[in-house]
């Protein structure tokens, strides 16, 4: 289905009295964000969940350790900055191949070009474990859903049934 493309008024040269009207096929670019804009959205709406980035900087540091709020807003904020960072690099590179959506490819391939080199190593690893238990997934399907408990054992999870077979690990 084709966008309709605004009809926008010119002046003719040869009849200063008359407009011209001419139909443009360039894509119209939307105006840039202001700082103001962007102090319309709502903080909760910008940053990720101050609940998930606590839970995660706990996990680093000794169980006796305290974590002071300004600290955890700082992360939180830095964090969701370096996602949109990646991610807004990512979205071009779909958009230049006329793509609309961001694979897990597309990430690393934005850190790799903004020099996050080491990082993508990690996470290309991390991306082949996930498309692995996808498949597994699509074949634990097979198994009744009912039959079916995530078991988390130490920092790992496992899939497994009532009857105490191992499924995905």
């Amino acid at each position: 289905m084709s966008e309709l493309q605004p009809i926008i008024p010119a002046r003719d040269d040869s009849n200063p009295g008359a407009l011209a009207v001419a139909a443009s096929n360039d894509p119209i670019e939307p105006p840039p964000i202001t700082e103001q804009e962007v102090g319309e959205y709502r903080e909760q709406d910008r940053f990720l969940p101050i609940a998930n980035v606590s839970r995660i900087m706990k996990g680093a540091v000794p169980p006796t350790a305290k974590i002071a709020k300004d600290a955890k807003e700082c992360v939180q904020e830095c964090v969701s900055e370096f996602i949109s960072f990646i991610t807004s690099e990512a979205a071009e590179k779909c958009q230049l191949e006329k793509r609309k959506t961001i694979g897990g490819e597309d990430i690393l391939y934005a850190m790799g070009t903004l020099g996050f080199e080491n990082y993508a190593e990690t996470l290309k690893i991390h991306l082949a474990k996930l498309r692995q238990v996808r498949v597994s997934f699509s074949a634990a399907s097979l198994v009744p859903i009912a039959l079916l408990c995530l078991v988390k054992e130490g920092t790992t999870w496992r899939l497994v049934n009532f009857a105490g077979m191992g499924i995905l690990e």
